[in-house]
């Protein structure tokens, strides 16, 4: 990495839910890591393990039954103490680009895809003139590898790779040192998986105006999308990061150290294909120590205590000699 200072730093964010009748959904618990610049983290995990709620709690966009603790450091500030009027003029868009899970949702549906970029342009940065704010919104298409020819076409008008595009310029406009993905490859084909995933690494490796280079954090379930791109990858599991691993040698040898990681890997189709036994705990009704303990065929008695804090949250982590792995 270009440095050793992270552009995001995540120490002990937890989510919880207060529901009626005073029951609480622990949606994160203790989440804890870095993204550095140049640097992209896959956050991976099942559907409903928690990954969009961090990245709700980060944007400063979750519901008003939500309770957090810890701290999510973007260079000085806090993200999870900062007022909505410093998320809406200083983070959105400015210190975290976001590119969203369904960027039909995200785009105007009665506005061209010029209108808008020019609007965000205005917005996030010094550009005036019209001219000036043309040739601004013309150059964010371009980094998207968005088409000039396309630029004055509605949302609608779009396939669903090209709004993927658009909504990746428009996180781009304000040149943000993190860019926070969350699953911007849901619903493409995997020709659209692989382009995407690799534009969204490109602007990573672009050292920007600052010269730093981005952050890029990805949140997903696609595992071929965080192979693709990733450095590092964090797997999340009813709420809890339950491994942080070099993507390298996460994907490749010696592979995942969690069980839940294992799983992970060997229920893709190109593996063993093999699904995960059971299903996950509701986060409202997590079992004591290691939620996984019940799917997992290394449980021991051990594992109705919690877990070790660390780089796995297990008892009985694979280590590369292992013959059982």
């Amino acid at each position: 990495m270009e440095s050793m200072t992270p552009v995001l730093s995540v120490r002990g964010l937890s989510v919880r839910f207060l529901m009626p009748g005073g029951r609480r959904v622990a949606a994160v618990t203790d989440a804890c890591f870095d993204v550095a610049p140049g640097e992209c983290l896959a956050l991976i995990g099942e559907s409903g393990c928690g990954k969009s709620v961090l990245a709700s709690a980060l944007l400063g966009l979750l519901p008003g039954n939500a309770q957090t603790a810890g701290s999510a450091l973007l260079g000085d500030l806090d993200l999870l103490t900062a007022g909505e009027r410093t998320l809406a003029r200083t983070v959105r868009g400015r210190l975290i680009g976001l590119v969203p899970q369904s960027p039909a949702a995200h785009l105007t549906p009665v506005r061209t895809v010029r209108s808008q970029l020019e609007e965000t342009v205005a917005a996030l940065t010094a550009t005036r003139g019209r001219a000036a704010l043309r040739a601004a919104a013309e150059a964010a298409a371009e980094r998207a590898a968005f088409p000039a020819d396309h630029l004055d076409r509605h949302p609608h008008q779009l396939s669903g790779g090209l709004a993927q595009r658009a909504a990746t310029a428009l996180a781009l406009v304000g040149d943000a040192p993190l860019l926070l993905a969350d699953e911007p490859t849901t619903g493409l084909d995997r020709d659209l998986v692989d382009r995407t995933a690799d534009e969204l690494r490109r602007h990573v490796d672009d050292p920007g105006q600052g010269g730093r280079g981005r952050a890029l954090l990805m949140i997903t379930h696609d595992l071929a999308a965080a192979e693709r791109i990733a450095d590092r990858v964090a797997v999340m599991y009813a709420g809890r990061i339950v491994e942080l691993a070099d993507a390298a040698a996460f994907f490749g040898s010696p592979g995942p150290r969690h069980p839940y990681s294992r799983g992970l890997l060997q229920a893709l189709p190109d593996r063993a294909f093999t699904p995960i036994p059971g299903m996950p705990p509701e986060l409202g009704d997590l079992p004591a120590g290691c939620a996984f303990a019940a799917r997992c065929l290394r449980a021991t008695a051990t594992c109705a205590t919690e877990p070790p804090a660390g780089t796995v949250a297990c008892h009985h982590p694979h280590v590369p000699e292992d013959v059982r792995a």
